[in-house]
């Protein structure tokens, strides 16, 4: 199930992001956390089962368009469908009110925004 992103989760989540190329460097990832942390148009939300498992970060545009930015799975618990369920689930929480897309990264997952 998807929770929301908080302070307390900080670790996990920078854990779960590195596993991102564009995401290795600590200064790029603590630059991101904090976009997370203090920009309302970016939400990080958490991938949990009995152990939090995945990340999925999205940024709201003014278009009315939810642009998935980060997505990222455990090496561990890969390519047991986490990453389309924690999509499947945004898709179902944002409803009719967003078009949930992808950005180059993520692309693999969901439709390209603009496609």
């Amino acid at each position: 199930m998807l929770i929301r992103y908080k302070k307390s989760f900080e670790k996990i989540a920078m854990g779960l992001l590195s596993f991102m190329p564009e995401e290795k460097d600590v200064k790029k990832l603590l630059q991101t956390i904090r976009e997370y942390e203090s920009n309302d148009n970016w939400q990080l939300y958490l991938w949990k089962e009995e152990d939090i498992l995945g990340a999925i970060g999205i940024q709201f545009d003014d278009q009315s368009k939810a642009i998935i930015q980060h997505l990222t799975v455990n090496p561990s618990h890969r390519n047991s469908g986490i990453g389309k369920r924690m999509v499947d689930a945004v898709k179902q929480q944002l409803g009719e009110r967003y078009d949930v897309c992808s950005n180059e990264y993520t692309e693999a997952f969901v439709d390209h925004c603009g496609s």
